[in-house]
């Protein structure tokens, strides 16, 4: 039986998701929880790396068992061994040839700003704190360069393989509500660190350090140095994963 999991969990005390020697990660504790309650040692396939401090409210997964429990009573096996920042939200029995990673056809990231120099208690976990007001309107405009096909590896931080950098974004909404700034895109993939590195380059428009009628050209350029920094990594959290 593939059984794919959907799952919540705050990154703050993990290392990403993949397991890492000497480091403990999402997909290690996870595993474990699984061959707890089924006696077996399974393979967790994920859809993706998430980095360290990253969060997930719709992180998608599967493994094969051959334990007899039905999908729909996984949720409630698994959040019986898991610590309360990961939870499984939902458990259903997939066709043999779902892949988590490979039958991903886009995601969705959002990214959060406070935009305060005063901190909020709530949200210092799960956004960054940026104290230098923002032009929302700015990073609105310069975000419209970035939808449809592109390479962007200005937009990636070194260390990864892929066979081609060129991805595409589906859309890219900046939408303020007080102090908080959210950044919301969804593409068909994303190189290593590129969502963090969009949000460093949206601030550094909001903030005047690049206009957002250069933008264009910043992509195009294919250049990590024209681009902005990359913003920390609890701000990020994976929304959803499409199939």
């Amino acid at each position: 039986m593939n059984i794919k999991l959907k799952i919540q969990y705050d990154g703050t005390e993990y290392h990403g998701w993949q397991v890492q020697p000497g480091n403990i990660t999402i997909q290690e504790v996870l595993a474990k929880a699984v061959c707890r309650i089924s006696g077996e040692e399974i393979k967790l396939k994920g859809c993706g790396r998430t980095d360290a401090g990253v969060h997930a409210e719709g992180y998608v997964c599967n493994f094969r068992t051959n334990a007899r429990i039905p999908a729909e009573r996984w949720p409630y096996a698994l959040n019986s061994k898991l610590p309360p920042d990961i939870v499984c939200k939902s458990a259903e029995e997939a066709a043999d040839s779902f892949d988590s990673n490979r039958s991903a056809k886009a995601k969705r990231y959002i990214y959060r700003i406070y935009n305060s120099d005063i901190p909020d208690a709530f949200l210092n976990r799960y956004s960054w704190q940026y104290k230098h007001r923002l032009d929302d309107e700015k990073m609105r405009r310069a975000a419209e360069a970035f939808i449809g096909k592109h390479d962007f590896i200005g937009f990636a931080s070194s260390g990864f393989t892929v066979k081609t950098t060129v991805r595409t974004i589906y859309s890219l909404d900046v939408t303020r509500d007080g102090d908080l700034i959210t950044i919301d895109v969804c593409g068909n993939g994303f190189l290593y660190n590129m969502v963090r590195i969009i949000a460093g380059t949206l601030v550094f428009a909001g903030s005047g350090k690049i206009k957002p009628e250069d933008m264009e050209a910043v992509i195009a350029s294919k250049c990590r140095e024209r681009a902005g920094v990359t913003a920390p990594a609890h701000g990020l959290c994976l929304k959803e994963v499409y199939y």
